[in-house]
């Protein structure tokens, strides 16, 4: 595991879990009780300009690009609120900057005392949504698959000669950075590149555009495949990665922190574990509003794993309901196996390692420190 990152604001964990803060979820979870997510990963939308890839959500069930309602995305928070979620990351399966519920959102969780995070290409954030939404949230990250131009627009966009998408994020992202620094903001602004091994020639102008835009960190990551192998990863080829990594690391500045994932990298397309306790704890939402474990289950083929759908009944009874806790309770059973029935390094694996170690008593979670680490409710 990587030693945590430290920042001047405190300590930034992007490569392990944060449960150690979170005991009161992880002792009910070891009773048999059932306990609220910590954290919901979630999208407003499907809907999505970009054509990455690496995007796993491209493998997922063709729902509606329709916008989440506003109304029912503000039901959704007061929901979150009641049952003690402590945080949502607007990431998922589509770009939430798209849509009209984006702002009231992240603007009424914030008011409720629900952390936010935003996952997004910066196309459509502009300075006018940045002046709305950046005091009110704890962390945006910036989907920067290339360090240049055109590499970028091949990776993301299909196409050469549509290179200004990347001026315009990147002046987007700079917009961004400025304003933290005027208003002292305590948000952290970071860069992220999903590594597929054929772009390994971007690893190192990856970590220079992030030192030269000034954002908290700029991190690389593993590249998620289905059971099928539908991006055809071969994650045998991430080792031979390991000096370019190593040496995007060493160019890291006072500023800016230039990150690996380097535990799932190294963890490759089998975890440790069989049993999938991390949904529990961290569960994930579609744009479409379809209720699931996990995004690794938006997919048609999975049916039997869609819980429900927020938009057509609230989400406070939809974890109330049997149907909920089937899903939640075969995942944790003998009757699923995360290393065949299921895609690779899902956004819980940390979550799932550790409680899977904790329930085998191979390594038991234990009560963090006194001093928390940066982004806390975010597991």
């Amino acid at each position: 595991m990587s030693a945590p990152v430290q920042t001047r604001e405190g300590e930034l964990i992007l490569d392990s879990h944060k449960l150690s803060y979170h005991m009161d979820r992880v002792m009910a979870w070891e009773a048999g009780e059932r306990i609220a997510p910590v954290s919901v990963d979630m999208s407003l939308t499907r809907a999505c300009g970009a054509m990455c890839s690496f995007c796993y959500a491209m493998m997922q069930e063709s729902q509606s690009r329709s916008s989440i309602k506003t109304a029912n995305a503000l039901n959704l928070l007061d929901d979150f609120a009641e049952i003690g979620i402590r945080s949502v990351s607007l990431v998922s399966d589509g770009e939430s900057t798209l849509s009209p519920a984006y702002v009231p959102f992240i603007q009424h969780a914030s008011k409720l005392g629900i952390d936010v995070g935003n996952a997004t290409n910066a196309w459509e954030w502009g300075p006018e949504k940045i002046e709305q939404v950046l005091p009110h949230l704890t962390w945006v990250r910036f989907t920067v698959a290339a360090g240049k131009p055109e590499a970028y627009a091949s990776i993301m966009y299909k196409g050469k000669e549509h290179t200004q998408v990347f001026d315009r994020a990147i002046e987007h992202v700079r917009y961004a950075v400025e304003l933290k620094k005027k208003k002292n903001l305590g948000v952290t602004l970071g860069i992220q590149m999903v590594l597929m091994p054929q772009f390994k020639d971007e690893i190192i102008p990856f970590a220079k555009l992030g030192l030269d835009l000034g954002v908290d960190y700029a991190v690389i990551k593993h590249c998620s495949d289905d059971e099928q192998h539908t991006l055809g990863i071969d994650y045998s080829q991430y080792e031979s990665l390991h000096n370019l990594l190593t040496q995007a690391e060493s160019m890291s500045n006072e500023q800016t922190k230039i990150i690996v994932k380097w535990d799932k990298i190294k963890d490759g397309d089998k975890p440790s574990y069989k049993r999938f306790y991390g949904p529990q704890f961290l569960l994930q939402i579609s744009g479409s509003g379809l209720v699931a474990p996990s995004g690794m289950f938006f997919n048609a083929r999975y049916s039997k794993l869609h819980i429900g759908n927020f938009t057509e009944e609230r989400f406070i009874d939809i974890w109330k309901s049997e149907r909920y806790w089937r899903a939640m309770n075969y995942l944790a059973s003998p009757s699923f196996d995360a290393q065949t029935m299921m895609g690779t390094l899902p956004i819980q694996h940390y979550v799932s390692v550790a409680l899977d170690n904790h329930a085998k008593g191979i390594e038991r979670i234990r009560p963090g420190g006194e001093k928390k680490p940066l982004h806390v409710n975010f597991l």
